[in-house]
């Protein structure tokens, strides 16, 4: 598949047919994702694959709270999580209710989902620059998303869709003690990944224009003069 087809039409699937992913698909996948790069060229990940039903069952019963909490903020109007405005969501109540109709179900049903993906960061080798900051840490994730992108437009070339989710980084310690995962790792992100029941192929995007400036925030957007 040409790469601005992958870029243009991989999207975050959430519904899969019956279909296996097996391991060679798996391999291939994850031996073309391996050229993502790192901080210092540390390579820091890990990758879990989750075979086991009963384990991608407990994932999604770790997701469920979270889940909840990303409903309810919706609901009430807000961006879920963000680390700027504080909620108005009573949280400790809103984990506890189930969500209204509308939210998608896959998490309910984490262990009929063909495979999972578990991926983690040690923190111990991870280029950090801004862990002293006030505010949330952002560039550690430079050295562990573009893996978990590119596992994903692997996926797309070999006919497979997935779903980047981090619902589950909040229970990120019964995670590391259900996947053994050593104490400096980090869970970034739970993919999972399948055939997809639909393929899109046209998705929403705001135009270059309309992120894109020149020189400053406020500067003139980035625009290409036509004939």
């Amino acid at each position: 598949m040409e790469l601005y087809e992958a870029m243009r039409t991989t999207f975050a699937c959430r519904e899969f047919t019956d279909d296996p992913v097996s391991d060679e698909a798996l391999h291939r996948i994850l031996d073309a994702a391996r050229f993502a790069p790192s901080g210092g060229n540390r390579q820091g990940a890990h990758v879990v694959v989750v075979r086991d039903p009963s384990v991608r069952r407990q994932l999604g019963d770790l997701c469920e709270p979270t889940v909840r909490l990303y409903a309810a903020q919706v609901a009430a109007g807000e961006a879920p999580f963000n680390s700027v405005v504080p909620t108005s969501v009573d949280m400790a109540a809103a984990r506890r209710t189930a969500p209204a109709a509308g939210v998608p179900p896959m998490f309910q049903r984490l262990d009929a989902v063909p495979v999972v993906l578990v991926v983690s960061v040690d923190l111990a080798v991870v280029a950090s620059v801004d862990k002293d900051m006030d505010r949330v840490g952002l560039v550690s994730g430079g050295s562990i998303y573009p893996l978990v992108w590119n596992i994903l437009l692997a996926a797309r070339a070999e006919g497979y869709g997935g779903v980047i989710t981090t619902l589950v980084v909040p229970a990120e310690e019964q995670v590391k003690e259900l996947l053994g995962l050593p104490s400096t790792h980090a869970v970034a992100a739970l993919v999972p990944l399948g055939r997809p029941v639909r393929q899109l192929t046209r998705l929403r995007r705001r135009a270059v224009e309309e992120f894109v400036t020149v020189d400053r925030f406020d500067g003139l957007p980035l625009v290409v003069a036509t004939a």
